[in-house]
């Protein structure tokens, strides 16, 4: 049976009930839940007083494994733990050489290191070696049809509802860029007027800049539904606001729905669960347009679609398209989606 593999939340855990382990080595597509834990532990482990003597904060590019290893041996100073904090570890030569420390860490040092934008090979001795003694942790990006649940999972911390229209907005408008997202989230939970827990689409487009009725998750709606005249008011919306709605953003959108729409075809449930199921849905809610979707395009429009879809992306990067505008592109995009 395969291990199964510590999450951002686990950690989280054992760190708020002072269970500390010698190193920490957070690696990953994703940058969000790397500085998440990372600024845990440097923020709450020593106070104020004991981080003067007792935090160290290097960076890959400054330093080499043996002054991460010298650091990483020092006593504390009048406090229980120091904390190394290694950024950008990704930079450092040599990695390798860690685990002849991590043969007999010190107890009292908790060491962090920050490996983004890559993953250290589980099969080498110094994963083994980060597994036996602490926290090996692979921050991996998370899926676009994941956001929705993030997004509702963060505000409910907070004692705040997002209506499923704003959630959609949102996760359409931002994507899968966590640090941004979760600013945007902040920025809604500190402008949500006094007494108010729940987030409608007309706060999204009040405080993020997204228009409520002119916004991908609508244009995406127009096309399920077929309804020829929205989708090109959306379109017309776009091409007079392309700052706000750039057309790569459309288009990977519309791809991603599309490719699912595929798929959710050999779904043996047809059904809100079973698509739900076999595209990772969080909940079924989220299955109703793929749903309304197979009903309006049959398996080989939806193939024509994909095939469409790649072409404009193409096009507006210049590619056999000498003088067609945005505006051009995605309106005969969408003609051809709808006929």
């Amino acid at each position: 049976m395969a291990k199964q593999e510590i999450t951002c939340d686990d950690i989280l855990k054992e760190l708020r009930a002072k269970q500390y382990r010698p190193v920490y080595y957070l690696m990953g597509e994703e940058p969000y839940y790397i500085d998440l834990i990372a600024d845990y532990i440097t923020d709450n482990i020593l106070t104020e007083t004991e981080k003067e003597f007792n935090l160290t904060v290097v960076y890959g590019a400054d330093v080499d494994i043996a002054t991460v290893i010298n650091a990483a041996k020092r006593y504390p100073m009048m406090s229980e733990h120091q904390v190394v904090v290694v950024k950008e570890a990704q930079n450092i030569r040599n990695m390798e050489e860690l685990s002849y420390y991590l043969q007999k860490p010190l107890l009292s040092t908790i060491l962090v290191i920050c490996h983004k934008h890559g993953v250290l090979d589980r099969r080498k001795k110094l994963a083994a070696e980060i597994e036996k003694t602490g926290v090996l942790f692979e921050s991996k990006k998370v899926k676009d049809a994941q956001l929705p649940a993030f997004i509702t999972s963060y505000m409910k911390r907070k004692g705040i509802d997002v209506e499923p229209k704003a959630t959609a907005m949102l996760a359409d408008f931002v994507g899968a860029d966590l640090s941004r997202l979760t600013g945007e989230l902040e920025k809604l939970s500190i402008t949500l007027p006094k007494g108010h827990t729940r987030v409608t689409p007309e706060q999204i487009e009040k405080n993020i800049g997204i228009s409520k009725d002119y916004n991908n998750f609508e244009l995406r709606s127009a096309l399920v539904e077929k309804d020829v005249l929205k989708a090109n008011k959306i379109i017309k919306y776009f091409e007079e606001n392309p700052k706000t709605n750039p057309i790569q953003m459309t288009l990977s959108l519309l791809f991603g729905f599309f490719s699912n729409l595929m798929l959710a075809y050999y779904a043996p449930e047809k059904s809100e669960q079973g698509i739900a199921n076999m595209l990772g849905l969080r909940t079924p809610w989220q299955a109703k347009d793929y749903l309304s979707a197979m009903r309006r395009y049959n398996g080989v429009k939806t193939m024509q679609i994909i095939g469409e879809i790649r072409y404009a992306d193409a096009k507006s990067k210049g590619v056999g398209n000498p003088s067609l505008s945005d505006g051009d592109i995605l309106r005969e995009l969408v003609f051809k989606i709808l006929h």
